[in-house]
């Protein structure tokens, strides 16, 4: 029996599906972002039993794999900005091979459900990645560039300026105003 899972976006998601799983005495086959196999059939009761334990971490049992599949392409999309490096695709061929379905499918499903494009969000995504190096990893332009495989420093500082209402260079001033007023405490 497959169980498709909403909102598994980590491997910490997986761990507690299969412990949950594991409570009642089911043994799962395998457990991946978005759904479980199983060897046993759960009765209703037992489902609703595994949706209440799940939602304490902010799960919930789904019907149908297209109930997960928003989860699958955020989760995917992840994946290929953290792994950009290591990743010879583009987004667009990327998301078909992981996901098994065609782009166009890909990316009109997701912006209907979610009033947005995959596009979109990846630059989100990656602008996040961005704002989290420049104060975290104290990076520069350059480096992160680099790290996240932008085209050149101009695409990005376009890209962070559109996102943010800011230029890159302003936010990183902005941490060091942050972190000498909480030095001065």
């Amino acid at each position: 029996m497959k169980l498709y899972i909403k909102n598994m976006a980590c491997e910490s998601c997986k761990v507690v599906v299969k412990e949950e799983l594991e409570k009642p005495g089911v043994a799962p086959i395998k457990v991946d972002l978005g759904e479980a196999d199983i060897k046993e059939k759960l009765s209703a009761a037992e489902q609703k039993e595994f949706n209440s334990a799940i939602k304490k971490a902010g799960l919930e049992l789904v019907k149908s794999k297209e109930g997960v599949l928003i989860d699958q392409i955020k989760a995917a999309i992840i994946d290929y900005i953290e792994n950009n490096k290591n990743i010879k695709n583009n987004l667009s061929s990327y998301l078909s091979k992981k996901l098994n379905y065609e782009y166009s499918y890909i990316s009109s499903y997701f912006s209907a459900m979610q009033a947005n494009t995959i596009e979109q969000f990846a630059i989100n995504l990656r602008i996040e990645k961005v704002k989290a190096m420049l104060v975290l990893e104290d990076l520069t332009l350059t480096q992160i560039a680099d790290e996240l495989n932008y085209s050149s420093v101009a695409h990005l500082s376009s890209q962070f300026k559109k996102v943010t209402g800011l230029p890159a260079s302003h936010f990183k001033k902005l941490r060091a105003v942050r972190r000498n007023t909480i030095q001065a405490l």
